[in-house]
């Protein structure tokens, strides 16, 4: 505004002020405070009690790999000594503990495609393993179950619901229930992969999206592990069914190699120090790449690095701050690097 605009314009300003009864001005409105993401921390059942004390500043929930499912898909495995010795360790620390169920098997080195669908195609057996999970739960002292069955198809999707569901009603109701998602990039894609994202979200207290693995040894060439710009499609998509504030964002907190003979056969999953490690030694400077927000090496034999750190960690917490997501889930303790 031109200078003798403005003084006019204070001029009459004043002169208005001074023919009105005074006013009380009303209070400021504080900017509401944005609340820190929760965050789940992933272990193994034989995870040291030391990585549990040396996080656990950074945590609210300890969610433990304590439980698999039968081939037959009719039963679940009790919980071990060590799981329910981290249980202890979780509440020394004043955090919850989630018992995590899973189709993982040793023998076949991979997730039981088969064993869920033996599980979650049959209604009797979905309940009967909600009643063992939840005497599990309240008899151990858990804190709540995560049900995470991978390689699903569509017409697993119900049983999913229908286990979620079961789970809530047999336990007490300060027990929680939480279900992994498998990322993809659509609706559709969802549902093809066996999540009916609505019912799953109203039936879980927690959706916990895996937004990892994009790229891997086994099943593709080089690349980074959750790429940022994949992960905002992936939770674009889940958060059109799924309210923000019931979405955990699952984050990487390990790398993979690529060797450059055999890519498909002898790479391997590496924790964070052993990548730094494996640069550090053959003297390759990592470089970090910005788009997808985590770091790369390629080794003098030829062999290619990539994982996700800190500051990798850091990228996913501002992403699920923006979004006003419940929190994020970290995979896992012991292989990525401190919280605090």
């Amino acid at each position: 505004m031109p200078f003798r605009l403005a003084v006019g314009a204070l001029v009459t300003a004043s002169l208005l002020t001074a023919a009105l009864p005074a006013l009380t001005p009303a209070p400021a409105r504080a900017a509401a405070a944005q609340p820190e993401p929760a965050v789940t921390g992933y272990a193994l059942g034989d995870t040291p009690g030391a990585v549990v004390r040396r996080d656990a500043a950074g945590l609210q929930t300890l969610t433990v790999v304590a439980s698999a499912l039968r081939r037959d898909g009719r039963g679940v495995s009790r919980p071990g000594a060590g799981p329910v010795r981290l249980v202890r360790a979780a509440h020394r620390h004043g955090l919850r503990a989630e018992l995590l169920v899973n189709n993982y098997s040793n023998r076949l080195g991979g997730f039981d495609r088969i064993a869920a669908r033996r599980l979650l195609r049959h209604p009797d057996r979905v309940r009967a393993v909600a009643g063992r999970l939840a005497r599990f739960a309240t008899g151990q002292g858990w804190d709540g179950v995560n049900l995470d069955l991978e390689l699903l198809g569509r017409r697993d999707a119900d049983g999913l619901v229908l286990l979620a569901t079961e789970l809530q009603r047999r336990m007490p109701e300060r027990l929680t229930v939480s279900v992994d998602v498998s990322a993809r990039t659509s609706v559709s894609g969802y549902r093809r992969a066996g999540y009916r994202l609505g019912p799953l979200g109203r039936a879980a207290d927690v959706v916990q999206l895996m937004a990892y693995d994009l790229h891997g040894p086994s099943w593709s060439g080089p690349g980074p592990i959750g790429p940022l710009r994949w992960q905002r499609r992936v939770l674009g998509a889940l958060l059109s069914r799924v309210p923000a504030d019931r979405v955990d964002l699952g984050v990487a907190g390990y790398g993979y190699t690529w060797p450059r003979r055999g890519t498909r056969r002898v790479g391997r999953s590496i924790d964070v120090a052993q990548a730094r490690r494996l640069a550090r030694r053959d003297g390759v400077r990592p470089r970090w790449d910005a788009r997808s927000g985590e770091w790369t090496a390629r080794l003098s034999d030829g062999t290619r690095l990539w994982w996700s750190d800190r500051r990798s960690w850091r990228l996913r917490t501002r992403l699920a701050r923006d979004r006003g997501l419940h929190g994020l889930a970290l995979w896992r303790l012991g292989s990525a690097d401190p919280l605090r």
